[in-house]
Parts: C-alpha cells; structure tokens; sequence
C-alpha cells in the first residue's frame, strides 16, 4: 500500500515530503477494544496521539494534506470495518489549507462481525506534517470480545463529535450545477441551510479518487450557502460527474455538517 501513499504526496505542493522514517515519538497508535452492540455490530476505535506541533490528516484532507489509508485484510471474524471521523480542524499554512487534526484524535470504528470474538489486525497509513511531512506505517491490533456490552466512554465521547447529518443540519435542498473547462469541470453547489456559523468553510469530494478537487470558495447568499470549486481528472483524462457521489462538509465554529448528494 507504500507506494498508493507515495503517489499521492507527489500530489501535495505543501511542506517539504520526506521519505524517511518517522521518530517512534512522533505519533502512535491504539486500538481501543471498545464493546458488542445488542444486534451484533461491534464499536471500537482508533486512538492517534502526536507530538507537540504535528497533525494529521482528515478523510479529506485538502490541497496540503495527505489522505489516509486502511488496510484490514489481516483480521479474521468480521466482514467490514468503517471509520466515523469526528469533526476534524482546518490548518493553514504558507497559503495553503489543510483539515485534519492535532494533538490526539479518536477515530470510532464500526465493526460488522461473524458474531463471535473477532480479531482486528490492521496497518495504518497516514500522513504526519510539522515543518516536513513524513509518511507514518501503523500496526494495530486485538480482541473484539463479544461478551463486553459496557461502552467506553473515549469512543462514545468521539461519536459525539461527529458531524451532524443534512437532516438535523435542516439541509432542505443541494443544488449542483456543472460547467466544462479547459481542463475539467467548474462546481457551484447551492445549499439551502441555516447559517452554520460565522466563516463557513466546505471540502468538496466526489465519487471518483482520480478527480482532484481545488479549495472551493464559498459565500452566503440570503438563506444559500453557495460554494464553487473545479474538477480536473489527476491523469488530464475527460470524466463525466455522478452528482450523487458528490460530497460536501460544511465547516464552522468547531461544528460540521456531513451532505452527501445533490438534489437538484
């Protein structure tokens, strides 16, 4: 999976890549056993810790960040891990935006298994930046006990923070318009929501990973949020837009809203 990650730094115009290893008190990683849920899902979590002034980076992680990677190909008993990511922070930095986030970070996972004990053995790829960026191999692992049902506090504390959903956001309407470029498409998306907060920012994603999404430029208009970015294929190909794998994060006051689709 090494080289996907290497791939995508040489993507990165942000702090100075380095491909070396990285200092074993730089970052860690736990696996946080969590408990089995009455219809047999099991929630456990992810627990990033780093050093003073470094971060890592969100599902997204914009123009000057570097995406993460899972791989759970290891583990037995289960049939598919997903990470809920908790509100994360936009970082800027020599002009440039990035949205992860510092210090420590919970990731939760919900874990569908076998309905027995399952075993999680998973290798982690993230990115870590400070004046350099280094890319980061975590190995986790353990016991997903099917007889503990008492919640951990930690991951209930993450789930918490997870952004809200268009619905409880009062989301009523996403309209998607796209334009053709010289070397991709222009995106207007117009979203009819209540003010989130002062300085809202979005991160536009799209269905296809090969579609590079530039740092859109938003502003309100009456009860619209209005934001613009361009699409360009990673390899200068022509692509066509599935609007419904359109996704967009609004951002503001340490809150978030999780749109997925548009509508119109």
């Amino acid at each position: 999976m090494m080289h996907r990650l290497l791939a995508a730094l040489a993507l990165v115009a942000a702090p100075a890549i380095v491909a070396a290893e990285v200092p074993s008190d730089v970052v860690s990683g736990t696996l946080r056993p969590g408990w089995r849920t009455a219809d047999g899902t099991h929630v456990a979590a992810l627990e990033l810790r780093l050093a003073p002034g470094w971060k890592t980076y969100w599902r997204a992680p914009g123009d000057a960040g570097i995406p993460p990677l899972f791989d759970w190909s290891g583990s037995s008993g289960l049939r598919g891990v997903n990470v809920t990511w908790p509100v994360p922070h936009v970082f800027r930095q020599s002009g440039m935006r990035s949205i992860g986030y510092s210090d420590r970070v919970v990731l939760p996972l919900t874990v569908a298994t076998d309905g027995g004990d399952a075993r999680l053995d998973g290798e982690v790829e993230i990115g870590v930046c400070h004046d350099v960026c280094l890319p980061a191999t975590l190995k986790v692992s353990g016991t997903l006990d099917a007889t503990t049902t008492t919640p951990d506090p930690v991951i209930a504390a993450a789930l918490a923070t997870r952004p809200f959903t268009a619905a409880e956001a009062g989301v009523s309407a996403v309209r998607c318009t796209v334009a053709p470029e010289a070397d991709g498409l222009a995106l207007t998306a117009e979203i009819a929501m209540p003010r989130l907060g002062a300085d809202e920012e979005t991160m536009i994603e799209t269905a296809n990973p090969a579609v590079w999404v530039s740092e859109p430029e938003t502003r309100r208009s009456g009860d619209r949020l209005v934001t613009e970015t361009r699409l360009v294929h990673v390899d200068g190909r022509a692509f066509a837009l599935d609007r419904s794998g359109v996704r967009i994060t609004v951002m503001a006051n340490g809150q978030a809203v999780d749109i997925k689709g548009c509508n119109g």
